[in-house]
């Protein structure tokens, strides 16, 4: 071995390079054997380029077939700080600082994970994209330079770039539709640019102009489910890449339909959705380990959590939330990517059991977490539906709405969210007994609902129009938009706005002398409230109510028993 450094540089190194190979590629594999041959390499002081790939080598093989994750974690630590100013390295560091995060986290040092990420910036990424589409383009792969630049659209719509993504995408859609070669492929391209699609849509609140491109995006799933993968490799060894699997792309399609159908109020429909991908999820985790099932897996549950309160399924959408938990226990990536999330499906929650002081811990402490302007803005908005309720924070909730002001500088362009601060200006003017104003920003909302078949907010809107009416004496009025209101929290179904309802049509009927009208109301509306109040005892009594308390750290592993529900039902019912 020592002859050979005599010989040129590079046939030392790729005769080493080989024996590892060998030996980690045998049945069974010789990982120790492995391990010296990339040791040695070091003997021979190699260049730098060398050195710093051998440190991620090892680190690589360390990782996945030892339990000797420190030793790991030096090399791939060394291969990250290598000083190699040459262009092709960059594929090295990027791997390293990959695999070592992925490691951090392992170790629960999510803080150490976050800066070598960042490093990883947004423009490096985009500009080794678009070196990557070029490069296709150059070698005359135009499926492989769409997938690169479907894939920096992906990472502008992220970072909200919409003026660089909008270009992009009407280049990579000429592309796609132009591009004849595998039909698997094309088909599988065509979902990638329907997903950023149908998620631009959705991230922008425009719940019926997304309709096409969803029916598009649900065509193109059946058509690709009838293909059968075509063994005969491309002609062109550039379009060997793959975006997803079909059966990934398949509950990718289920979980944008449920991300659409929670928005517009299609709650049935919501919950049909995702018990299909819960399914094919829980059939694909039996024999895949991929991270991005248990992310879908998240999603789904953090959307069915949010139909389960409306719908009056208290106690399920607790115990979900407990199932998110024990998800993120298991990766602490998966809890760093949810944590607000999490917090903010608790403070819904505990709205809906009436535990106000409790709903303002967890969106505060979601607000702390996340750094996703929509998100931020949802947060908010229910935050100051809390102070509105409380009546006793005004110095807290001015601050709030000056920050969600929807007639001027509003924090992001969301149609849905936009229309939601609308909607709690017209509450608050409502509870202040300024009932004209709570009637402008109330036809705001409904005017925004409207056009884009927002369903849970036009029925929100509907009935505190009708209760404005009620109190002003204008009963007419106020049954023109409570019936409306009742039939469309029916249709969704929304209990909450089910039991307004009914308690205004009872009154109504009643003011009017319409008393066989007025006990089918106070009927529905028992039933109404027995069904809350059962469920809002359940719901209490759960283990995993003490989860309300929960607002630093990771999620916690036990939860402990509780005697009974804490909260008074009174201004529930």
């Amino acid at each position: 071995m020592m002859a050979a450094g005599t010989e040129a540089p590079d046939s030392w190194y790729l005769a080493l390079l080989g024996f590892a190979e060998h030996f980690r590629t045998s049945s069974p594999p010789k990982i120790r054997l492995c391990v010296h041959c990339l040791q040695a390499v070091f003997q021979f002081k190699p260049p730098q380029r060398v050195e710093a790939r051998t440190h991620l080598q090892l680190g690589s093989v360390l990782y996945h077939h030892t339990k000797n994750s420190e030793l790991a974690r030096t090399h791939l630590e060394k291969a990250v700080r290598a000083r190699v100013q040459v262009a092709q390295f960059e594929d090295v560091k990027f791997e390293a600082a990959s695999l070592l995060s992925e490691l951090y986290c392992q170790q629960n040092l999510v803080d150490s994970a976050k800066p070598l990420l960042r490093k990883k910036d947004l423009v490096s990424a985009c500009d080794l994209l678009g070196v990557g589409a070029e490069y296709a383009r150059v070698v005359g792969s135009e499926y492989t330079r769409a997938l690169f630049l479907l894939s920096k659209g992906m990472l502008l719509l992220m970072e909200r770039k919409l003026q660089e993504v909008h270009p992009l995408l009407t280049l990579c859609g000429q592309i796609v539709e132009t591009w004849q070669g595998n039909p698997i492929q094309k088909e599988s391209l065509r979902v990638f640019f329907l997903v950023l699609q149908v998620t631009h849509y959705l991230d922008a609140g425009q719940v019926k102009s997304v309709k096409p491109c969803l029916k598009q995006l649900q065509q193109c799933i059946q058509t690709i489910s009838t293909l059968h993968d075509d063994e005969i490799l491309p002609s062109n060894s550039a379009d060997l890449f793959h975006w997803l699997p079909k059966e990934h792309m398949c509950v990718l399609v289920y979980l944008v339909t449920v991300m659409h159908s929670m928005q517009a109020g299609y709650l049935e429909k919501a919950q049909k959705y995702t018990d299909k991908a819960l399914m094919q999820l829980e059939k694909l985790k039996m024999l895949d380990c991929s991270p991005i099932l248990s992310s879908f897996q998240v999603i789904l549950l953090e959307h069915i959590i949010m139909c389960r309160l409306v719908t009056g399924h208290k106690a399920t959408a607790l115990q979900e939330i407990s199932q998110v938990c024990q998800l993120c226990q298991q990766s602490p990536r998966l809890f760093s990517n949810h944590a607000a999330q999490l917090h903010t499906l608790l403070g819904l929650y505990c709205i809906s059991v009436n535990c106000m002081d409790n709903a303002e811990a967890q969106f505060t402490t979601a607000l702390r977490l996340t750094s996703h302007q929509e998100l931020w803005t949802f947060i908010v908005t229910n935050l100051a539906s809390v102070y509105i309720r409380e009546g006793n924070r005004h110095q807290e909730l001015y601050s709030l709405l000056e920050r969600i002001n929807p007639d001027q500088n509003f924090p992001v362009s969301s149609h849905c969210l936009r229309a939601a601060a609308f909607y709690i200006r017209g509450l608050l003017s409502f509870f202040q007994g300024r009932y004209n104003e709570a009637k402008r920003f109330l036809r705001e909302t409904l005017k925004m609902s409207n056009a884009e078949d927002l369903n849970r907010l036009t029925a929100c809107s509907l009935v505190l129009l009708g209760h404005i009416f009620y109190v002003l004496g204008n009963h007419r009025e106020s049954n023109n938009m409570v019936v409306p209101a009742m039939q469309l929290a029916s249709k969704i179904p929304d209990m909450s706005v089910q039991l307004w309802s009914s308690a205004l049509l009872k009154d109504l009927n009643k003011a009017c002398g319409n008393s066989m009208d007025a006990h089918e109301a106070a009927q529905m509306h028992q039933n109404f409230s027995q069904q809350l109040l059962q469920d809002h005892i359940a719901a209490c009594s759960l283990p995993e109510h003490n989860l309300i308390s929960w607002t630093e750290g990771p999620p916690p592993v036990q939860i402990q028993a509780q005697n009974g529900p804490t909260t008074s039902l009174a201004s529930l019912l």
